[in-house]
C-alpha cells in the first residue's frame, strides 16, 4: 500500500507491503532511483515478512531535503521513520546510495540482518585528473561572472557543468547536487567494525561505480558479512541476475520467510 508520512516537515512517500506482524525489512533505493526501482526486492520479501519500500528525501515521491544532506542526516530521517511507525530490530536492504545509509544505520542502532547490494560508502580513489578538473571548475565558477557577467558565465557554468559531470549529477536539481556532492565524498570505513549484524554484500564484479574491491573491504571489516558476486553483472546486479539474487536473499532470510507455526 502507498502511504505518506510527515517526518519534520519533509513529506516522505514509502510503500508498505506484508503480513502485519511478519518481521521489517527496509529497503533503500540507490541515487536518481526510487522504491519502484528495487520493487523486486520487495516482492521476493512481502509474502512472509513486513516490508517498508521507501522514497529517499529528493527521489521519487518524497519532497527534497531543506539543506545540504549528507549521510548523517539521511540516516537520521531513516530512523525517525522507525520511531514514528514504531518498528524496532529492523532489517535492511540498501542498494548502492542506500547502502551508505544502511552502513551508517546499522552501526549505531539494533538491525537484525542487512543485504548491501552494490553499495556506496567507500570514498574513491582519485587520480590527478580529477582534482584538477575539479578545482579548475571552482575557479571558473569564481571568475566567469566576473569576466563575461553574471548571465553568461552563468551559462557557461552550466554548460561547462553538463559535460563534466556524471549523469546522476546532471539529472539532479541545484539543491540534490549538492547533496550528491557531499555524500560522495563522505567514506564510511570507520563505521563498518562496529556494525553487529549479520550482513549479506551482493555484487556484480562488472561494477564499475562501486567495484568489487569496495565489498572486498567490506567483507574483511564489517565483522559478520559474506560475499556473493555474480560473474555477469553490474551495478544494479539484482537486475541482471534476478534467478541468483533471489535465490541468496531467500536463503539469507529463510527463517523470517518461514510460515509461523500457529
Amino acid at each position: 500500500m502507498e502511504k505518506d508520512l510527515i517526518i519534520d516537515g519533509l513529506r516522505i512517500h514509502y510503500d508498505e507491503t506484508g503480513p502485519e506482524h511478519g518481521a521489517p525489512v527496509i529497503i533503500m533505493h540507490g541515487w536518481g532511483c526510487d522504491h519502484s526501482t528495487v520493487r523486486s526486492i520487495a516482492a521476493l520479501l512481502e509474502k512472509g515478512m513486513h516490508v517498508y519500500n521507501i522514497d529517499l528525501p529528493g527521489h521519487g515521491r518524497s519532497d527534497e531535503p531543506p539543506a545540504t544532506w549528507g549521510v548523517d542526516e539521511y540516516t537520521k530521517l531513516v530512523e525517525d521513520f522507525c520511531s514514528r511507525l514504531e518498528i524496532s530490530n529492523p532489517s535492511l536492504i540498501g542498494h548502492s546510495f542506500g547502502g551508505r545509509i544502511g552502513l551508517l544505520m546499522a552501526s549505531r542502532n539494533p538491525v537484525r540482518k542487512m543485504i548491501l547490494v552494490d553499495a556506496a560508502g567507500i570514498k574513491p580513489r582519485r587520480k590527478p585528473k580529477y582534482y584538477f578538473k575539479v578545482y579548475s571548475f571552482k575557479i571558473a565558477k569564481k571568475l566567469l561572472p566576473l569576466i563575461l557577467g553574471e548571465k553568461r558565465g552563468k551559462s557557461a557554468i552550466d554548460r561547462w557543468r553538463g559535460k563534466a559531470g556524471s549523469a546522476d549529477y546532471r539529472n539532479s536539481s541545484p539543491v540534490m547536487r549538492a547533496v550528491m556532492s557531499r555524500c560522495v565524498n563522505q567514506d564510511l570505513k570507520h563505521v563498518m567494525p562496529d556494525i553487529k549484524a549479520s550482513t549479506l554484500l551482493v555484487w556484480g564484479e562488472n561494477d564499475t561505480a562501486t567495484p568489487i574491491a569496495d565489498a572486498n573491504y567490506m567483507e574483511k571489516n564489517i565483522p559478520d558479512a559474506g560475499l556473493v558476486a555474480f560473474p555477469d553483472a553490474g551495478h544494479y546486479s539484482f537486475l541482471d541476475n534476478p534467478g541468483g539474487f533471489a535465490a541468496v536473499t531467500r536463503e539469507f532470510f529463510k527463517r523470517e520467510l518461514a510460515p509461523k507455526q500457529s
